[in-house]
């Protein structure tokens, strides 16, 4: 039996999936430079590393924004 190997990158797609947080928040965010994201070819990829800094740096519940 192999282990699985962690995803790398996601898609805004995956982002999305994974998160629940809207295509339209992801884009404004990326726009705003509180999250890195990548280019290949026409595709926006987000590093797992960039996605778990950017889900960190959100406030807690109840901490102000």
């Amino acid at each position: 039996m192999s282990a699985a190997i962690p995803k790398l990158a996601y898609t805004v797609d995956e982002v999305t999936a994974a998160t629940g947080i809207g295509r339209s928040s992801i884009y404004e965010d990326l726009s705003a430079g509180l999250l890195k994201a990548r280019k290949r070819g026409r595709t926006t990829i987000i590093l797992a590393e960039d996605l778990a800094a950017w889900l960190a740096a959100m406030p807690a519940f109840g901490e102000a924004a």
